[in-house]
């Protein structure tokens, strides 16, 4: 049972998709602190500053639409970042693979495409007589 779990963890795809969610997390962290100590304070500073800045009051209630805005922002910073530093290096790696793999397959040579055509042609010339 042990052996069966460790040969599960072993694979390549179970390691690499850990390391790929434990560097997510991580990334997500940094682009979050980012936003969140430098986005957010400057969308407050444009959106009137003060205590109330980047947000709305009704009746007393603050809307702090400036913390959507940090969230929209974060989550572009980090879809692009997933995006040009996994999704395409990844398809062009498949491309390449899929594009020399199409190559690699072996093209009838010209002397066998010329026997190919005569056999054709006397199957066609058989089946013109017989008829």
């Amino acid at each position: 049972m042990l052996k069966g779990f460790k040969d599960f963890i072993m694979r390549g795809n179970v390691v690499d998709l850990a390391i790929a969610v434990v560097v997510g997390a991580a990334f997500t962290g940094i682009v979050t602190q980012l936003t969140k100590s430098f986005i957010q304070p400057l969308i407050q500073v444009f959106g009137g500053g003060g205590v109330h800045g980047g947000a709305f009051v009704i009746h007393g209630v603050a809307f702090d639409w400036a913390a959507f805005i940090n969230a929209v922002i974060n989550f572009l910073i980090i879809a692009a970042g997933l995006y040009f530093l996994i999704v395409h290096p990844i398809n062009r790696i498949n491309a390449h693979r899929h594009h020399a793999e199409a190559k690699s397959t072996p093209t009838p040579d010209a002397e066998n495409l010329i026997l190919l055509r005569e056999i054709r042609d006397l199957l066609k010339e058989q089946k013109g007589s017989n008829e």
